[in-house]
C-alpha cells in the first residue's frame, strides 16, 4: 500500500507540475556581464567584504607540475580573525545552524577566517553551454528530470529549490578522473580505521560535444575498488547514474572478495546506509546531495552571505599524515579555511508518504560553482542533528572547482565521517583512459578475478 500511495503522490504532482519556463534572450544575455557566466554576482558585496569575480583561478601558481598536489595560490594570505565558542555571538548571523552546533558541542574547534578569495573557474565551453542552457532547460517528470540541457549549468538563472539542486548535481566537475582516496568514521572515543579506494569517474553529461539526445538519461558512471584493509581488498562497486531517476533508477553492482561474485543491488539511493561508514552516512549524502529530488519539497530561500569551507588547499597538501588530520572530535581547525561568500540557501523538507531519516535539510550553494558548502540536518522530530560540510579548491589543472574533503557531523553520536583524504596518494588524473564499457558488471567480474 505505502508503494502505491508513493506511486499516487508522485502521479498527482506529475500532473499538477507545470514546465518551468525558460529564460528570455535578455535575461540570458547578463550570464557573463553582471552576472558571471554561471549566474552569480559578479560584483562585490556594498562593504567589500566580497570581491567582483575576475574568472576565478585560471592559471596554476608557480612551482606546480602535472600530477603534483595542487599548490595553494593563496598561501600568502593571513588570518583576519578567528572565531570559537566564546565569540561566536557576533558573527552567528553569518554561520550555518549546523556550524553554530558544533562549535558549542567541541569548544576547541574554531573557524580560522581568511580573505575572500572567488576562485572558482570552468572552462569556456562550460560557460557557452550554460548560456544556451538557460534557454532551453525545463524541468520535466514533475521536476525530477531536466531536458533540453547538455554540459553546463542548466539553470543558472534559477526559479526555485529544484532547479537549484540540480544546479548542484549537474555542475562541472571534469570528464574523467582516476584517484585515490582515504575514508574514515572517527567514533565518539576517536578511533577509526581508514578504509582506502582506488575510484574511478567518467562524466557523460560535461563532456566536449555532448548534446542533450547524446545523454541516454545518463549522468556519469562510477567505479570503486577496496585497496585497504587487507579483510576488505578486492571488494568493488560499479554504478551507472541516471539523470531522471523516477523513470529509471540508478544501477549498481557489488563484488564482494568473499564470495567472488557480482551482485546486482536493488537499492543504493535515497537512505540506503552506505557500508564502512558506522551508519552515519545515507546514499544521497555523497558528494553533498545526490539522486533523485522526489522524496523532498525544494524552497528557494534566496542569498546569504556566510562563513563558509572554502579554498581548503592547506588542507590537501602531500605528505600530512592523516592522523594530523583525524582528531578526536573533529578534523583539525588548524588545517581548515572558512570565508565570507554569498550562497544560495535551499530548504528540503520530506513529502508527506516518504521516509527519510533527514526530514528536513538546509543547503548553502556557492553562487560561484553551485557546489553545496554546508548542510544542515534535522530529524523527524525537527532536531538539529547533524552538520555536512565540503571543503573545496579549484583543480586548475581541469579546471574544476570541488571538493577535496568531505565531513559529516553525527551530534547525538558525538561522533563524525570524512572522506577524500588524498594526501599521501597520487594526486587525481583528470586524463585517465577511461569508457563507459569499464563500468558495466562484466567489467567488474574480470577485475575481480
Amino acid at each position: 500500500m505505502a508503494v502505491l500511495r508513493q506511486f499516487a503522490i508522485l502521479l498527482l504532482a506529475g500532473c499538477a507540475f507545470q514546465a518551468q519556463a525558460k529564460v528570455d534572450m535578455t535575461q540570458a544575455a547578463r550570464l557573463g556581464s553582471d552576472l558571471t557566466p554561471l549566474g552569480a554576482e559578479r560584483a562585490g558585496n556594498a562593504a567589500g567584504t566580497i570581491p567582483a569575480w575576475d574568472g576565478g583561478v585560471s592559471s596554476a601558481p608557480a612551482g606546480y607540475q602535472p600530477g603534483m598536489h595542487h599548490l595553494d595560490p593563496f598561501k600568502a594570505d593571513t588570518v583576519q580573525y578567528v572565531i570559537n565558542s566564546k565569540n561566536m555571538g557576533q558573527y552567528q548571523a553569518m554561520l550555518p545552524e549546523g556550524l553554530k552546533t558544533l562549535l558549542q558541542k567541541q569548544p576547541e574547534y574554531f573557524l580560522q577566517v581568511y580573505p575572500t578569495r572567488r576562485s572558482a573557474s570552468a572552462p569556456q565551453r562550460i560557460y557557452d553551454a550554460t548560456r544556451m542552457n538557460a534557454l532551453n532547460a525545463e524541468l520535466i517528470s514533475g521536476g525530477n528530470g531536466v531536458e533540453g540541457v547538455a554540459a553546463g549549468v542548466p539553470f543558472p538563472l534559477p526559479k526555485d529549490g529544484q532547479e537549484a539542486i540540480w544546479n548542484h548535481i549537474m555542475r562541472y566537475r571534469g570528464e574523467q578522473i582516476h584517484f585515490v582516496t582515504n575514508q574514515a568514521a572517527v567514533l565518539s572515543n576517536g578511533s577509526y580505521t581508514l578504509l582506502k579506494l582506488e575510484r574511478d569517474i567518467y562524466f557523460l553529461y560535461g563532456r566536449d560535444g555532448m548534446t542533450p539526445q547524446g545523454l541516454n538519461n545518463t549522468l556519469f558512471y562510477y567505479k570503486y575498488n577496496v585497496v585497504a584493509p587487507s579483510k576488505l581488498a578486492g571488494s568493488a562497486l560499479v554504478v551507472q547514474e541516471t539523470l531522471d531517476q523516477v523513470l529509471a533508477i540508478r544501477k549498481a553492482w557489488r563484488f564482494s572478495r568473499g564470495e567472488r561474485r557480482v551482485r546486482r543491488l536493488p537499492m543504493l539511493a535515497y537512505d540506503s546506509l552506505q557500508p564502512d561508514t558506522n551508519g552515519m552516512a545515507t546514499a544521497d549524502v555523497v558528494d553533498s546531495y545526490n539522486g533523485a529530488p522526489d522524496r523532498y519539497e525544494w524552497t528557494l530561500s534566496g542569498k546569504r552571505e556566510m562563513l563558509v569551507p572554502y579554498n581548503s588547499y592547506a588542507v590537501h597538501q602531500q605528505g600530512i599524515p592523516y592522523e594530523d588530520i583525524l582528531k578526536d572530535k573533529t578534523v583539525n581547525p588548524q588545517l581548515l579555511r572558512y570565508e565570507l561568500h554569498r550562497v544560495w540557501v535551499v530548504e528540503a523538507n520530506l513529502r508527506k508518504g516518504f521516509s527519510h531519516p533527514y526530514a528536513k535539510r538546509r543547503f548553502y550553494l556557492d553562487e560561484d560553482s553551485w557546489q553545496i558548502l554546508a548542510v544542515d540536518v534535522y530529524d523527524k522530530k525537527g532536531a538539529l542533528v547533524g552538520l555536512q560540510e565540503s571543503h573545496p579548491i579549484n583543480y586548475y589543472d581541469a579546471p574544476m572547482f570541488g571538493s577535496t574533503l568531505e565531513t559529516i557531523y553525527d551530534f547525538p553520536g558525538n561522533r563524525y565521517f570524512a572522506d577524500g583524504l588524498d594526501n599521501n596518494e597520487p594526486m587525481y588524473d583528470f586524463k585517465a583512459k577511461l569508457a563507459p564499457i569499464d563500468f558495466t558488471p562484466q567489467a567488474l567480474r574480470r577485475e575481480g578475478n
